[in-house]
């Protein structure tokens, strides 16, 4: 039931990623215009997070993830079929509402139900379902684009009605005891986002999702359209190439936090990515694109899962639909972020130029990473 939420979240923009290129020439937009289209499924998110983690807290899992799921499928398909592009801009965040509550509760509900390293290895697996399910859905994507046209790919939304009633007829209720007033329960959120590494943990959160959804599933589409000719399906190929690496990282994720711990999995992903950017921007061969492909996801297979792991563990059960519930707000704000960020660099410099940016500053991120010192900010006393 877990896996089918995440599966259903994922959706947003690794379904119709491949078809980017073609759906900014039916509407006879620009490269640029990339950016507002993806950050159009991700904006409410910022925002409908934080509120429906805390509905979730107070009414319980299933009475909210429901409705999300219902206006998630709707949204995609009326997307499928606006009449102009800023119709399609409309139905994309009629559909990021719903959306904005589907993996962080898909991550709620894991940790209702475990604790520990047994949390981190279930997160970890959860994590791998959502690489294939990136590996399996630009694919999927891509070639129904090639099939049918771009409008096609927004036919599969309809999967989310589908898991709706599948979480209406199995999803278990959880006890989250008495019901707290609105304040109480805000302060014992808040409480815990203050703690500095939880804080530390959903800010590298915000730069993760910045990184990936604007420079890899913005501006990769356009840089294989402009600098190897690719078509929408071997586009899609080539951006699913990573959750392969990833899916091996995520399954592994729980016997890694107990051998090396989770600051040591960040700062080796930063590295991967700082080196998976840079050769992106220089690879004159496709191969060599898809081998950066590979480092990446090694990088993101190791990043999302452990990020999670840390919310979600910091948090009781009364509060922690809205502590991961601001994880995800940070993460759907870098979503947005992201592809506006990567429009600029699009019209200022090119796609290339974009991912040898991105390069440079993951790794001075990297460098950041590994002079902070542990200590400074993991003592319960500080």
């Amino acid at each position: 039931m877990i896996f089918s939420i995440t599966v259903t979240g994922i959706l947003t923009n690794t379904l119709i990623g491949p078809g980017i290129p073609d759906i900014l020439d039916a509407f006879d937009r620009s490269d640029s215009a990339a950016g507002l289209f993806v950050a159009a499924g991700t904006f409410a998110g910022i925002f409908m997070a934080p509120v429906i983690g805390v509905l979730a807290d107070r009414f319980g899992r299933r009475a909210v993830l429901i409705p999300c799921l219902v206006v998630f499928g709707v949204g995609g398909l009326l997307a499928g079929a606006a009449p102009s592009f800023w119709a399609l801009i409309g139905f994309r965040f009629v559909q990021g509402v719903g959306g904005a509550g589907l993996i962080n509760l898909a991550v709620v509900i894991i940790s209702d139900h475990y604790d520990g390293l047994e949390r981190a290895r279930m997160i970890g697996r959860n994590a791998a379902v959502l690489t294939i399910s990136l590996a399996v859905f630009p694919a999927v994507g891509g070639l129904l684009t090639e099939l049918g046209g771009w409008r096609l790919p927004f036919a599969l939304y309809a999967v989310a009605l589908v898991t709706a009633v599948a979480a209406y007829r199995w999803l278990p209720p959880v006890d989250l005891g008495e019901r707290q007033p609105l304040g109480h329960q805000l302060r014992a959120a808040g409480e815990v986002l203050r703690r500095p590494i939880v804080a530390l943990a959903i800010a590298w959160g915000f730069v993760v999702f910045t990184l990936v959804f604007g420079v890899f599933l913005t501006a990769l589409p356009i840089h294989l359209d402009d600098e190897f000719g690719l078509g929408p399906g071997p586009r899609g190929l080539v951006i699913a190439a990573p959750a392969a690496s990833a899916t091996v990282v995520a399954l592994s994720v729980g016997r890694l936090r107990a051998a090396i711990g989770g600051r040591m999995i960040i700062l080796v992903s930063t590295g991967l990515w700082a080196v998976a950017f840079t050769l992106i921007g220089l690879a004159p061969l496709l191969p060599l694109v898809l081998l950066a492909a590979l480092l990446y996801g090694l990088g993101e297979g190791g990043s999302f899962p452990t990020l999670q792991d840390h919310v979600a563990g910091s948090a009781p059960a009364a509060s922690r639909g809205a502590v991961v519930a601001v994880f995800v707000g940070a993460a759907r704000a870098g979503q947005t972020v992201g592809p506006l960020l990567a429009a600029v660099g699009l019209a200022l410099v090119g796609a290339s130029g974009t991912f040898l940016v991105a390069g440079a500053l993951t790794a001075a991120a990297f460098a950041v990473q590994a002079l902070v010192r542990p200590s400074r900010v993991a003592s319960p006393a500080r």
